[in-house]
């Protein structure tokens, strides 16, 4: 299995299985993870928990790898997350991006960026227009 399958492997069993007890399965004991939350870097038992919480907002989870890159020890993925919101079955989508270095097969460290506001906004957990009203100088309530 090459870096990229052994990626989906693990999102379809920790994000869409709910299999979190995999989450470890393709780190180091040691590795941190930075950008899920801002400023902290975070385990494998971290991601865990983020990852339960994360799934139980939304229904009918979906990920998609859309692309991959490789160099040296290095892959960067961009990922597609799709999902249903409870209550009234709107469809959710948001865009998301790891870069992470391997150490054999197993991630050493990873950085991440996801499109928590986009999702957030879809979910009605922010106002539709949260980016604009950043961008004027508004206070988001």
């Amino acid at each position: 299995m090459n870096r990229t399958e052994r990626l989906e492997d693990w999102y379809r069993r920790v994000y869409l299985e709910g299999d979190f007890e995999a989450v470890g399965s393709l780190f180091n004991d040691n590795t941190k993870a930075a950008g899920l939350i801002d400023d902290m870097q975070v385990g494998p038992e971290d991601i865990g928990v983020f990852a339960m919480a994360l799934v139980n907002l939304v229904e009918a989870p979906q990920l998609r790898i859309v692309k991959t890159v490789e160099s040296g020890d290095w892959l960067a993925a961009l990922i597609e997350c799709s999902a249903v919101r409870p209550g009234d079955g709107k469809p959710v989508r948001a865009m998301g991006q790891l870069m992470a270095r391997y150490e054999g097969d197993r991630i050493a460290e990873a950085y991440n960026s996801f499109d928590f506001i986009a999702f957030f906004e879809q979910l009605g957990l922010l106002p539709s227009d949260s980016v604009v009203i950043g961008m004027s100088g508004q206070k988001i309530s």
